[in-house]
Order: C-alpha cells, then structure tokens, then sequence
C-alpha cells in the first residue's frame, strides 16, 4: 500500500467514526473497526463492529441507507481528492472472532 493510500485510509477511518457519531442513535454503540481502500482509490470498504452484537444487521442497514449523505460528508471534508471512492459498510467479522476467542480464553 502506498503512502497515498495509506493516509486516504486513516482519513477515510477518522471521518467514517464522526459521521456515525454524529448521525447515529443511541441504540447501540457503532465503532469503526478498519478500512480498506481499493489501490484506484474508487471503492473503500468500512469495518464496523457494534454493541450489543443483537444490533448488527440494524446498524449496517442503518449506514447502506446512509451512504450517500456519507459520501457527501467525505467530499466536504476531503477536497483534496479528485474523486471520491464509492463505500460499503461491512461488520467486522475479524474483530468478533478475536472477541470470541477471548470470551473463551477468559472462561478457562
């Protein structure tokens, strides 16, 4: 991964975490987890994990409703780029199985 990409990607993480900060209810708790950024810089993918777990497929269609007010939210924030990649929200299923492994880890 390129510097470029490298720094789109932590800008992209950073202000995924504040639209949702801003724009989602107090139902559940949703954290941006990681990113991953096509090497066009046209598709990113945004990782999320939410609590409690019950909650998930609510918040992820919650944010696939919001992608297009989201999308404006990146332009106005990053007017450096010619083009502003396309996004998908995704639950982070890396991050639950980890969770899961300590749960277990925990119980013996």
């Amino acid at each position: 991964m390129t510097l470029r990409q490298e720094k789109v990607k932590s800008l992209i993480k950073e202000l995924s975490a504040e639209f949702i900060q801003e724009q989602s209810s107090t139902k559940s708790m949703i954290t941006v987890t990681d990113c991953n950024i096509s090497n066009n810089l046209k598709k990113s993918t945004i990782f999320i994990t939410t609590f409690p777990a019950e909650n998930e497929l609510e918040a992820i269609n919650f944010l696939k409703r919001k992608r297009g007010e989201f999308r404006e939210f990146i332009k106005t924030k990053m007017k450096f780029m010619r083009s502003v990649p396309f996004f998908d929200f995704e639950i982070d299923k890396g991050e639950k199985n980890r969770q899961r492994i300590d749960e277990i880890s925990n119980e013996i």
